[in-house]
């Protein structure tokens, strides 16, 4: 596990042979925020816990977990160690995560709030150990503003290659296990907890980790933070963030009732057509990185935004299956899964990339080294996205009376007003967070200015 100082001539861009075992932690990562953000929900509303009772749980814990991500980062940014700043926090936030994951789904634990919450806080810290130590650790690899959109946008399909398989379980098993079936729950939960030391400890074992342009902050400084979220670019970022993360996000804990019940597919067909969904981002992540190059990463933002709203009404408008449907009957919502993952991939690629570029410009301007701090604004922004989406889609959801448990057979009224939560919200707040970067200036050429200064302080 070296630690190589690798010039930033060097490092200019990174290729693929070393991002695809540094992205390895990216496939358990995103399996397990799949199961928590979609699956998880229904497991426990299955369990006798209702679905309001379910929301308010996990949009408490999201709450507590909101300061989370700060400390962590003011952490991450004061280690030094013979091994590195990210591997070691890498490396511990391995068992942490396994933890929460087993006592949530395979331990077969209490359905009641105290169990859920409790668990989650210790699954969710674990989780974000791990995804803020990799997300700051991957804006060091490469530097150069093309660059950055290549690292996240394959690192992004990585994630999509973890999230994918899980879902391919019901082929893979012939239907022996399968995503939002309660009794394949603790299998799911045995795939994650075997899959990710392997992938920590391989990541950690074969990536490099460049030298910081800076040694470890000595200290948090209110000044540094508040000069980094004044700053125009970084609080456009944010703000954009959260709302990429209310949109698409708003659609995730209703995804297996809005298909199975509004739209008629059978459950395991349910998580077939996630993987659609999702795998279209092994292709689209690494497309959009593409288009940034040529138009630059916020411009990229803003088209996918307006594709995304496209693609996201055809998806709606399409009718629904009935028994006895074929495969053929299924098609078009196929390829509308398609359309939508392609263009919300973009999002959570482009946003780290650009974060990472206000980093250098805050490490120019400060002097110091606060990647991950700054880093944790957009991974906090995540979590208030989710907290949100579930203390507030729930509870309509039951106020309409919409029953969410295995097996329930719901009203019309009911499942209409499934299908207007599922709706309006991704596509308005979508918007919102392409408007962001309208007259945003922090482009190829003021990064490479920037760079240019920071090279040379070196």
């Amino acid at each position: 596990m070296s630690n190589p100082a690798i010039a930033p001539a060097q490092r200019a861009g990174a290729r693929l042979a070393t991002l695809l075992p540094f992205g390895l932690p990216g496939l358990p990562i995103a399996a397990i925020q799949l199961v928590y953000a979609v699956y998880l929900p229904r497991f426990y509303a299955g369990l006798g816990m209702g679905l309001a009772a379910v929301g308010l749980a996990i949009a408490v814990v999201r709450i507590i977990d909101i300061g989370v991500d700060p400390i962590l980062g003011m952490a991450i940014d004061r280690t030094s160690t013979p091994i590195g700043r990210y591997r070691p926090w890498l490396l511990a936030g391995a068992p942490v995560a396994m933890l929460g994951t087993f006592m949530l789904i395979v331990s077969g634990g209490r359905a009641d709030a105290g169990y859920l919450i409790l668990w989650l806080l210790v699954g969710y810290a674990g989780w974000s150990i791990l995804n803020l130590a990799m997300t700051a650790w991957a804006s060091i690899l490469a530097t150069g503003y093309n660059d950055r959109s290549r690292v996240y946008g394959v690192t992004q399909g990585m994630a999509v290659i973890g999230s994918t398989g899980l879902l391919l379980l019901p082929v893979l098993t012939h239907g022996a296990v399968v995503l939002g079936r309660a009794a394949s729950m603790p299998t799911v939960g045995w795939i994650i907890l075997i899959a990710l030391p392997l992938c920590a400890i391989g990541c950690a074992a074969l990536s490099p980790e460049p030298a910081a342009e800076t040694g470890p902050s000595a200290g948090f400084r209110f000044a540094d933070l508040w000069f980094g979220l004044t700053k125009t670019a970084m609080w456009r970022i944010v703000a954009a963030d959260l709302l990429l993360t209310l949109g698409p996000g708003t659609t995730g804990p209703l995804y297996v009732y809005f298909f199975h019940d509004a739209k008629g597919f059978g459950i395991a067909e349910v998580s077939l057509l996630l993987i659609f969904y999702i795998g279209a981002g092994i292709v689209g992540a690494p497309t959009w990185a593409r288009i940034a190059k040529r138009i630059g990463k916020h411009r990229t933002i803003q088209i996918a935004c307006v594709a995304y709203a496209v693609t996201q009404t055809i998806l709606m408008a399409l009718p629904r299956v009935w028994p006895g449907h074929t495969a053929i009957d299924a098609i078009p919502t196929i390829l509308g899964m398609i359309g939508v993952g392609f263009c919300a991939s973009a999002f959570v690629a482009m946003i780290r990339a650009l974060m990472a570029d206000v980093i250098d410009e805050v490490r120019l301007e400060t002097g110091r080294d606060l990647t991950s701090l700054l880093f944790s604004m957009v991974t906090t922004t995540t979590k208030i996205g989710v907290a949100i989406t579930v203390a507030v889609v729930f509870p309509i959801l039951a106020l309409v009376g919409y029953n969410g448990k295995e097996g329930a057979v719901n009203t019309p009224h009911a499942i209409f007003g499934l299908e207007m939560c599922y709706l309006f919200a991704p596509i308005v707040l979508v918007f919102g967070g392409g408007a962001m970067f309208l007259g945003y200036r922090l482009d190829a050429d003021r990064h490479a200015d920037i760079r240019a200064k920071l090279d040379a302080a070196r």
